[in-house]
């Protein structure tokens, strides 16, 4: 294996182990879709009957013209009219109040809580979807077993499996290595095992250039960034690429200030983006063996700040959706406290979420969150 390779490899993002796969007749897929900088869960799924929210919200509350309301308590964003058909068709949950013992308020250190299964005092040492679901890999090979759409791998720290990073179609498949880049045999016990990745790497590269090239992708809007992740997912969906872990993001939700226009802007176009890809998905069959979640590194104040924005918090709602999901609102909403200096606390453990995806979903032998099992997301999916 020569130098010019390996450092190839290696600029790619790409990261090198075998190939494990799931049983023959799996077809199963989570999307995961950080919504990066924190998303403000409270604008987000809106409790409009709350008067705390409007006391401790005097500028950035929603009135009945900026909210679609869903029941006699919660409403949405109107930003998010494009999800309306998923709620209205039983495909979209809401988890009110996903959060963890001893909030952290850093970015850094929360967001990497969130992707390793931790808590408060710690994260994980590995991606929490890696874990259990390399365990379930039995029979069928894979093409991978995740790809990261935004380049950034956190979510898939693992010393197995085979995880990918790529940001378009044609830079995956100009990515691929050339045949017999690795060594077949080697006396050093590493070099042997890094060439043996290597291969592995490389028939899985060639496997999914080849089915790109010879299927029909979806051609990338002219937009924002997420909506060219959701066509890029729906490209490779429905080229045939055989992989159960796609990972995108929308980034900008820190609004620390000037709130209200920029989280509309934000949640207009994940409206827009998944509505689209579930369009794309419908029209090719493939919906319904679809799951898309989202997630963030915390939630915001209950308050807002005299920036017009809101700071840290540490509590949100987040979305489940699919073709297969038993849509609905999940669990208790947090109480919104009197007084700006007072935190929400979360009213069911993230890693529940976590717990219901891998058991009910993916159907992984196992999963680490066990523990978490909460019995009110039994019917999720």
């Amino acid at each position: 294996m020569n130098r010019r390779t390996l450092i190839k490899m290696l600029g790619t993002g790409l990261l090198l182990p075998g190939l494990p796969s799931l049983a023959d007749d799996a077809k199963r897929r989570i999307i995961l879709l950080e919504l990066a900088g924190a998303n403000d869960g409270l604008n987000t799924v809106v409790p409009w009957r709350n008067d705390n929210y409007y006391k401790l919200r005097p500028g950035l509350a929603l009135n009945n013209r900026q909210r679609i309301d869903l029941n006699d308590e919660f409403a949405l964003h109107a930003a998010l009219k494009p999800l309306m058909p998923l709620w209205e068709a039983g495909e979209l949950a809401i988890l009110h109040g996903l959060g963890y013992p001893k909030p952290n308020r850093s970015h850094f250190s929360s967001i990497a809580l969130w992707e390793t299964g931790g808590d408060g005092n710690r994260a994980g040492d590995k991606g929490w979807i890696t874990h259990d679901l390399e365990h379930t890999c039995a029979r069928q090979q894979l093409d991978a077993c995740g790809i990261s759409l935004d380049g950034r791998m956190g979510i898939f720290t693992n010393a197995d499996g085979n995880w990918l990073s790529m940001r378009s179609a044609g830079q995956f498949a100009r990515s691929a290595l050339p045949a017999n880049s690795a060594a077949a045999t080697s006396d050093n016990p590493l070099m042997q095992l890094l060439a043996n990745r290597t291969q592995a790497l490389e028939r899985s590269l060639t496997r999914i250039a080849n089915k790109i090239d010879a299927g029909t992708s979806v051609a990338n809007r002219s937009g924002n960034k997420l909506s060219r992740q959701t066509d890029l997912a729906a490209s490779l969906i429905n080229t045939g690429v055989d992989v159960p872990v796609l990972k995108l993001s929308l980034g900008g939700f820190d609004t620390h200030e000037n709130q209200f226009n920029r989280h509309q802007r934000l949640l207009r176009n994940l409206g827009k983006s998944i509505h689209a890809l579930r369009r794309q998905l419908i029209k090719s069959g493939e919906w319904n063996n679809t799951v898309l979640v989202t997630y963030s590194e915390f939630g915001r104040t209950a308050a807002e700040n005299s920036n017009g924005g809101t700071d840290h918090g540490s509590v949100a709602a987040h979305f489940v959706m699919g073709g297969q999901v038993n849509g609905g609102l999940y669990g208790q909403a947090p109480a919104i406290p009197a007084d700006a200096d007072t935190d929400m606390v979360h009213t069911m453990d993230y890693r529940a979420m976590y717990n219901a995806l891998l058991k009910q979903w993916l159907q992984t032998e196992s999963s680490q969150f066990e523990k978490w099992s909460d019995a009110r997301l039994d019917t999720l999916v």
